[in-house]
């Protein structure tokens, strides 16, 4: 590990080529606003989409959009329960790259440093 704390590829380091597509497709998933806001409100539990429009303002049909999107990248998962899909993360690590990205994108609004 180099001292900024990122990862060098060395020889013997290498990460295989299918981990890093499936890193990139994650990656893509997370990429919308409106699917990070999603985790966000998952990371307290499940919930369906009802309460996902509700709590994001978001029409019915594009919260829709957004879980499948979410579910095909293995972020969520749903769960039927009666007429209604309880929807959940799949692990804690989703959690985290989304909270990270959060922190990182709130350290640096405030330090005044331009984002991309």
């Amino acid at each position: 590990m180099a001292a900024s704390g990122t990862v060098r590829p060395s020889t013997e380091n290498r990460v295989d080529k299918q981990v890093l597509d499936a890193a990139g497709e994650l990656l893509r998933a997370l990429s919308a606003p409106v699917r990070i806001s999603i985790v966000l409100e998952l990371l307290s539990g499940g919930r369906c989409v009802h309460e996902l429009v509700g709590a994001l303002s978001v029409p019915q049909p594009l919260i829709s959009q957004h879980l499948r999107v979410l579910k095909s990248a293995g972020v969520v998962e749903g769960r039927r329960s009666g007429r209604e899909v309880l929807y959940t993360l799949v692990d804690d690590h989703l959690a985290h790259i989304v909270t990270d990205a959060i922190a990182h994108a709130t350290e640096e609004s405030t330090n005044g440093e331009a984002r991309p």
